[in-house]
């Protein structure tokens, strides 16, 4: 006999990461770890360092010719990697 509250575990999962404010960082956590995966071998070889903070991902370069075409490409990149996320983690992006 099934409950009327019922739910699938995948939402009760989704659900308790949501209320305990954790889903949030997750996203952060799988962000970080989508960018090579959508930039390449070639851009994720002159990637050092990549943080979040406050919804600004931080993406250090070690080729200035490089990080000068991704700030062109800045806006693009934000819509691609929200896109694959499925929700708004990316508001912004920062090379340096």
């Amino acid at each position: 006999m099934q409950r009327k509250n019922a739910q699938s575990l995948g939402d009760a999962i989704r659900e308790f990461l949501r209320e305990n404010r954790i889903d949030s960082k997750l996203n952060e956590t799988r962000a970080i770890h989508s960018w090579h995966a959508l930039m390449g071998k070639g851009i994720s070889g002159y990637t050092q360092n990549i943080y979040i903070k406050n919804g600004v991902l931080y993406v250090h370069l070690t080729s200035a010719v490089l990080r000068q075409e991704l700030q062109m490409s800045r806006e693009r990149i934000i819509r691609m990697m929200n896109e694959h996320l499925g929700t708004e983690v990316i508001t912004e992006i920062i090379f340096r």
